[in-house]
């Protein structure tokens, strides 16, 4: 059975891509006239221009929190140079796979001196820190003023599930035995240094809701820069943001590429017109990439001079 997932998996990933993709083509052919209707004047252009920079600003914060879990483990890095390393693996999130940023930064640290088991802890912690952060959103945003469109509270219910389960997968009665098998199984000779978690990863998981927060802030202001939101729907948006983007993280396409776009037009479809929400994720996937893409360059720039030790 394993053998046969293993197998399938990759064309799994290409079909949820192809699939996604397919109703997002859909979707403008069907809304074509009134998306090339919408106009962005330069108030707007402004709006947007703010967006990047906070898109920006959340992936630094995020290179940063990644900081903060690899010096929880004790490893010989300086945020002067975690924070390079991160913004340039950024970008390899978009190649087939899903993995290569990850991989990336495990071969950064190890290759700076640091250990390959507390490296490979912290990119699993991240993501799964930053799904925790991103239910959390989405749950206390629906609490205080949204539920689904038909007033059904399923997707509460789902919330608080997965909630549970993340922050339960990160507890360290969970995981730690977790890093003990894993470690048995690639044959680790006794005495051999196992990472552990030493205590809960409260830190890095507020760490994370903040990059959560900055990331929602670029999406409600490309909504508002091209459509007037009103204060009562900045939680809906906030709640729609966090769930499209943790099933964009775990759904397995490069980037959450269509998966975040597919789900954020579904949840939000009943409250704005389509057109606009068709406009707002192709502008918002654009400024993420162009964020992302300026904050590689960031890295780039500064690598000569950070140091690792």
């Amino acid at each position: 059975m394993k053998k046969i997932w293993s197998s399938l998996k990759p064309y799994l990933r290409w079909l949820i891509l192809g699939g996604t993709l397919f109703f997002l083509v859909k979707a403008f052919k069907d809304h074509w006239r009134e998306v090339a209707a919408i106009r962005i004047d330069a108030a707007s252009w402004t709006i947007l221009a703010i967006a990047f920079s906070i898109t920006l600003l959340a992936h630094i914060w995020a290179g940063l929190v990644w900081g903060w879990i690899l010096r929880s483990f004790k490893q010989p890095v300086q945020y002067h140079w975690v924070l390079p390393v991160y913004l340039k693996t950024n970008v390899a999130k978009y190649i087939p796979g899903n993995v290569w940023h990850y991989y990336g930064r495990v071969w950064a640290v190890t290759n700076a001196g640091g250990s390959l088991g507390a490296a490979t802890i912290s990119v699993l912690l991240e993501p799964l820190l930053m799904a925790a952060a991103a239910l959390l959103v989405a749950l206390t945003a629906s609490q205080l003023g949204w539920l689904d469109a038909q007033g059904n509270a399923w997707s509460w219910g789902f919330q608080i599930f997965g909630l549970g389960v993340v922050l339960l997968a990160v507890h360290p009665k969970v995981l730690n035995p977790v890093l003990q098998l894993v470690s048995r199984l690639k044959g680790k000779a006794p005495g051999t240094e196992v990472f552990q978690l030493e205590g809960y990863p409260v830190l890095p998981l507020l760490g994370e809701l903040g990059f959560l927060i900055l990331r929602g802030s670029g999406f409600l202001l490309t909504f508002s820069a091209l459509t007037t939101v009103n204060p009562s729907q900045f939680l809906l948006l906030f709640s729609a943001f966090s769930l499209s983007w943790v099933l964009g993280l775990v759904i397995p396409t490069p980037g959450g590429l269509g998966v975040f776009e597919t789900t954020a037009i579904a949840l939000l479809k009943p409250y704005f017109p389509i057109a606009i929400i068709l406009s707002v994720v192709a502008l918002f996937r654009l400024v993420s990439i162009l964020a992302e893409v300026v904050g590689a360059g960031i890295g780039i720039l500064f690598d000569s001079y950070a140091k690792p030790h």
